[in-house]
């Protein structure tokens, strides 16, 4: 189920000349527009090339999405790597992390439509891959109901955040998602609750970041209430939480240590909302202060349909991918990012 070949790029924008607050974009490219709908990245640098990951559909909700993989040497000339499909399945948001032993592995939702646009059920995937072009067959992991949306691995282990439905009023149906924990895993395969994250509003998306001295801090999306973002901080073994409401509403939030130690996110911004910069919806790229407040750097080329931003430190410069449809279709894109005083090498993010 791959199909391998090179795919030229177009647009290659050199020294572009935007700066904000010590931020200068250096360069975008569009990198794949191949699916009718193209989404939902995150980005690795490993074994010394890019690699890239995102959902190819007809649509942003419903049908049935499979996983691209893309490989790149030098972050200028791309080819697929991998299609990744389960039948009746729409195989969404991946998100990549790199094993102790080695080995990619892609953590995804599992969402059921079967030809529309009510979803049915869900359940998260993974897979694994040792040179990132034959992957394993995705196996279910956690509960019919959970999205576990991201992973990130420290000292051995695989921590992740699932959001599931709110438990179910007496004689009435679940509604909505309510339920934020954090689950561990040795192998990706097996996992074990460790906490839960008392998040009010409707929490789902948790990027999960450490600190130099192992605490844990984790950058949630809200849907209801004022729709601002929290973080939560928590030290071994990380079963109690401290929450902090941030300024800003997230979309697709994903966050990087720079070698300074210095936090940067990535997140939509949504037009006319409480906090938000700006008065239409584009990717941000923003510092995080010691408050947990985003202070916005600069917006990538960007609009519409957006967000979803990975990212990677190399050479100086902050790799980033994300989706955007303000070219008319939703493309991917890479942009590297030049940040005031970060140089040198930052710590993995795995």
């Amino acid at each position: 189920m791959q199909r391998a070949f090179l795919f030229f790029v177009s647009g290659w924008l050199t020294a572009v000349a935007t700066h904000a607050a010590g931020a200068e974009l250096v360069s975008v490219q569009k990198i794949w527009d191949l699916g009718a709908h193209n989404a939902f990245t995150d980005l690795r640098r490993w074994h010394g090339q890019w690699w890239c990951v995102f959902r190819e559909a007809d649509a942003h909700v419903g049908g049935d999405g499979a996983i691209r993989v893309i490989v790149s040497a030098d972050g200028e000339k791309w080819e697929s790597a991998a299609a990744l499909i389960e039948r009746d399945v729409d195989l969404r948001d991946p998100k990549l992390s790199v094993t102790p032993d080695d080995r990619l592995m892609i953590v995804c939702g599992g969402s059921i439509y079967l030809g529309t646009k009510v979803l049915k059920g869900r359940q998260p995937r993974v897979v694994f891959s040792a040179d990132g072009r034959k992957w394993s067959e995705p196996v279910k992991v956690l509960e019919s109901g959970d999205w576990l949306w991201r992973v990130t691995w420290h000292q051995g282990v695989a921590y992740g955040v699932s959001y599931r439905p709110a438990p179910a009023a007496e004689g009435k149906a679940p509604t909505g998602d309510g339920v934020l924990l954090l689950f561990r895993s040795r192998d990706g395969l097996a996992w074990e609750t460790v906490s839960r994250m008392e998040v009010p509003n409707r929490p789902n998306e948790t990027t999960l970041r450490f600190r130099k001295d192992g605490t844990m801090i984790a950058m949630v999306r809200r849907e209801e209430g004022d729709r601002l973002g929290w973080f939560g901080e928590a030290k071994p073994p990380y079963t109690r939480w401290t929450m902090h409401p941030s300024n800003l509403r997230l979309g697709g939030p994903d966050f990087i240590e720079l070698p300074d130690g210095r936090w940067i996110a990535g997140t939509r911004i949504y037009a006319k909302n409480a906090g938000g910069p700006a008065d239409k919806t584009g990717t941000i790229v923003a510092g995080i202060d010691r408050e947990f407040q985003l202070q916005p750097l600069l917006t990538l080329p960007s609009g519409g349909d957006t967000s979803y931003p990975g990212f990677g430190w190399h050479e100086g410069l902050l790799w980033t991918s994300y989706y955007s449809s303000h070219e008319g279709k939703t493309a991917i894109y890479l942009a590297k990012i030049r940040l005031a005083g970060a140089a040198g090498s930052a710590p993995p993010q795995r």
